[in-house]
């Protein structure tokens, strides 16, 4: 059996004791590949050196996260974007809206995420977006960008079944991790709506962990939880659903 971890962030400080063990743990789970998406300017010299620790098996991503945009956001996806031709990038991301914590951006982050977008078309790439408590500001900006052939995943889906229908319908797949197996979370209903090929697994390690792992540091071996929850809920064996998810996640990152 192989996984695919499409998201996490291995390269953050809570890995700094035992990043090694971390990834070994992984790999020894059959997670043969883990994307890191890019939080900001100051991230991005740590995920290159987890990128280069473990090549292939570590990918990174480059975008400007939408709870860093702030007055210097400009700068910091100007920055950014000027170290594209350095490495072999998977995909812009994590880029999108986030009106959870503070909604002061919002102008800003719509901005950043056309411009980031555009920036993914012109490269050919896959978008990560994060869409917390923003489904239809993220759409409508999506919506701007009918028959252009971008592609991309909403991480860590927790939307509405209008919310997935709509995501599938524009092209996207979900990224499915520890939400699904929280009891009271409704994920399952919804995906079982769905269907197994609309969907990527993923971690966002160090946050999210499955159950029984909730309220601790998450990493990528715990995806074989969620790949075994989805197993229940499609009525499919791990293998299955295994080949499913890692056949969507490389051919969406071109892996």
């Amino acid at each position: 059996m192989q996984l695919i971890d499409t998201h996490t962030h291995i390269y953050l400080p809570e890995f700094d004791n035992d990043r090694d063990e971390a990834v070994n743990r992984a790999v020894s789970s059959g997670v043969v590949k883990m994307l890191m998406p890019n939080i900001d300017i100051l991230s991005v010299d740590r995920m290159m050196a987890a990128g280069n620790r473990y090549p292939g098996i570590c990918f990174p991503m480059i975008g400007l996260h939408p709870t860093s945009v702030k007055g210097d956001y400009l700068s910091q996806i100007g920055k950014l974007e000027e170290l594209f031709p350095l490495s072999k990038f998977v995909a812009i991301g994590e880029i999108g809206i986030d009106l959870y914590w503070d909604k002061t951006y919002l102008k800003e982050q719509l901005i950043a995420l056309r411009g980031q977008i555009g920036f993914a078309l012109e490269k050919e790439l896959p978008v990560v977006i994060h869409s917390r408590d923003s489904f239809p500001e993220v759409f409508a900006v999506l919506d701007e960008f009918k028959g252009e052939s971008l592609k991309g995943v909403f991480h860590a889906f927790s939307g509405s079944i209008a919310d997935a229908e709509k995501a599938v319908s524009m092209g996207f797949k979900l990224g499915i991790g520890g939400i699904v197996t929280f009891k009271n979370s409704g994920l399952d209903k919804i995906l079982k709506e769905i269907g197994p090929d609309n969907l990527i697994l993923e971690s966002d390690s160090p946050y999210l962990a499955p159950v029984p792992f909730r309220g601790k540091r998450n990493e990528s071996s715990y995806i074989c939880i969620t790949n075994k929850k989805l197993g229940e809920i499609f009525g499919m064996s791990e293998d299955e659903v295994a080949n499913i998810t890692f056949a969507n996640s490389t051919g969406l990152f071109n892996l």
